[in-house]
């Protein structure tokens, strides 16, 4: 049997999500014994210069007896980073003017900007 036919045997259930150049493949696959186990795939779209692409791919492989203790601390640090820095996401990737703000920056008073002025750029939305 082909590697690939046996890769499609193995998946039971799956779910994709996109997100940007990532995607993330959410894959419930089964063991040689017919267990069950997770496998987290990241797959991120490179484009070289000529144009043309290649993916990059990292896996996670989840077992059922790691379940209750992944669940809880990726819980966790979702929990703390939501709950520390909120929602909205703040990135130069995300915003071509974002510069960070070193902390001896933002006590010179000749580097204070005035947060009453936003400057919008629709082309970003």
């Amino acid at each position: 049997m082909r590697e690939q036919d046996m890769m499609d045997k193995e998946e039971i259930f799956s779910k994709v999500l996109r997100a940007g150049r990532r995607t993330y493949f959410f894959d419930v696959r089964a063991t040689k014994a017919e267990d069950y186990y997770v496998t987290i795939t990241e797959s991120k779209k490179f484009t070289e210069a000529d144009g043309s692409f290649h993916f990059k791919k990292h896996k996670i492989y989840l077992y059922k007896e790691d379940f209750t203790a992944f669940t809880e601390i990726l819980t966790e640090m979702t929990d703390y980073v939501l709950n520390n820095k909120g929602e909205e996401v703040i990135s130069d990737r995300h915003q071509k003017d974002f510069k960070k703000v070193s902390s001896f920056e933002e006590n010179d008073e000749t580097t204070k900007i005035d947060k009453s002025f936003t400057d919008i750029d629709f082309d970003d939305i």
